[in-house]
């Protein structure tokens, strides 16, 4: 993929020691562009800022989740005790438990967490993306489909996932990969990754905004405490938020502003420092905690948004 441009800098004592570069798009209200950087053209996979898509197109092949398990199908979560018993309870309402999951075995995602679990082996369960998988197994039953295949992109349910994100996106996948806990990855554009999810948050369509609304009113849900996507959307009202690896990141807001990046290099840091400065341009104002840059056991520096002061 193309570098982009240098979004974040890592600042040591006055001087800029280390630069991420990447893509980032913001769009208005009206859906017209309030601010492109990089390359929003190119196809990236979206990896799990997309869940709510994958969500969606479950909910419509007939998934019956409540708002908690609907919340937890959008989510990569830290693998607390809550999250685990959420997804405990999608796979129990489809008569089927944790054996059931084919997604790749993991110790939580969350540091605390996984310190938590220690020496124990990893499992489908405990793995951030097992609330998607417990409802892509509940949809599946739904439909009397296989249970076994469902990953694979020719699978049923995948084709409905496809035909979620082409009409959401507009744009056709002509790209498709495996995503780290083996499901089916659709590559779309940044361009097509911020119009689908300003099409979901605007859509009238009562299957859409149960989506969306599951996820703001359970943010904990989303992610988990302290975690970025969850601060954003208990600290502004409105905010829907999805992280995703490799340096993905959707923010949208109640009226469709929508910002969208891809980090060149897949970092997550100074995450949340970018995130305070593109809502910024939108006039919201979030106070998050920023990563400092450490010397001799003290702050001598900061992680910042480089690009944004530009465009004020």
């Amino acid at each position: 993929m193309k570098t982009g441009e240098v979004l974040i800098e890592v600042v040591r004592n006055e001087m800029v020691e280390s630069v991420h570069a990447g893509h980032l798009l913001i769009l208005d209200a009206l859906g017209n562009t309030l601010l492109e950087l990089g390359d929003t053209d190119s196809l990236i996979y979206p990896r799990s800022a997309v869940k709510s898509l994958q969500a969606a197109a479950m909910v419509r092949a007939g998934a019956k989740l409540n708002n908690q398990q609907l919340a937890l199908a959008c989510a990569s979560h830290a693998g607390s005790a809550t999250h685990l018993a959420v997804a405990q309870s999608t796979l129990a309402s489809a008569g089927l438990d944790e054996s059931a999951l084919r997604n790749t075995p993991d110790k939580p995602l969350d540091p605390k967490e996984r310190a938590a679990w220690g020496d124990k082996a990893p499992t489908s369960l405990a793995a951030n993306c097992s609330g998607k998988h417990a409802a892509m197994l509940a949809t599946c039953v739904a439909n009397g489909w296989n249970l076994v295949d469902y990953k694979k992109p020719e699978h049923p349910l995948q084709i409905a996932i496809r035909a979620e994100f082409e009409s959401l996106s507009g744009e056709k996948i002509t790209h498709v990969g495996v995503d780290g806990c083996g499901a089916a990855l659709f590559a779309i554009s940044l361009k097509g990754l911020a119009n689908a999810i300003r099409n979901l948050t605007l859509s009238q369509d009562p299957l859409h905004q149960s989506v969306v609304n599951a996820c703001r009113t359970n943010p904990v849900l989303v992610s988990g405490v302290g975690r970025l996507p969850t601060l954003l959307m208990e600290k502004a009202s409105g905010l829907f938020v999805k992280d995703g690896a490799e340096g993905v990141m959707i923010i949208s807001t109640a009226s469709g502003e929508v910002i969208v990046w891809k980090m060149s290099d897949g970092s997550q840091r100074g995450a949340s420092a970018l995130a305070v400065a593109t809502l910024s341009q939108l006039g919201i104002s979030v106070d998050i905690e920023r990563e400092n840059v450490l010397g001799d056991g003290r702050v001598v520096g900061e992680i910042r948004a480089s690009k944004l002061a530009n465009h004020g």
